[in-house]
């Protein structure tokens, strides 16, 4: 049997209104570090009919700048900073689509502070895990959204899970 093809997750991108305090949030709360730009603010903006149909943006959109991050451990995260007259808010957890990205923490308090500190704000605090298959002592999670507007989850889940005592499949964890 051939392998599949896919490896697993390379990038997450986001978009953001400004690319150095978005760059600053994620440096400051989750210890990020750039690896390349792609488009800095001595370059061109990349804008364009043809831009427009590669990314399928909305007609007029420029894009001023790109960042390539990474986390000690996982995806990378690029970050567009992109400016249009159709831009429109971030989604909610309820809408379709994307609607957040998850970063495991080894300690949730330290964490949540470095968050709230870089600029983040908290919807709760930290409480346990609730689904039946996620449970344990240890296991606690929380969502924040980043100062542009983006929804993070703050996950942690050290104590097995249930779900371990009825599949040998497990999920990632850094």
């Amino acid at each position: 049997m051939a392998l599949h093809p896919v490896r697993g997750m390379d990038h997450i991108g986001i978009t953001v209104a400004d690319m150095a305090s978005a760059t600053d949030f994620l440096i400051r709360a989750f210890g990020a570090e750039i690896i390349y730009d792609s488009v800095t603010a001595t370059d061109d903006d990349l804008q364009g009919e043809e831009n427009d149909r590669l990314l399928n943006l909305a007609p007029g959109t420029r894009i001023s700048a790109v960042r390539l991050l990474r986390l000690q451990h996982g995806p990378g995260i690029e970050l567009f900073e992109m400016h249009g007259a159709q831009q429109r808010a971030p989604v909610r957890p309820s809408d379709y689509g994307l609607q957040h990205f998850a970063v495991y923490v080894a300690d949730m308090s330290a964490a949540t502070e470095k968050f709230v500190a870089a600029g983040g704000t908290l919807f709760t605090p930290p409480r346990a895990l609730s689904f039946r298959t996620e449970t344990g002592a240890d296991n606690a999670f929380c969502y924040g959204r980043a100062p542009w507007g983006s929804v993070i989850e703050l996950i942690t889940y050290p104590t097995p899970m249930p779900y371990e005592q009825h599949t040998t499949l497990r999920r990632w964890r850094p």
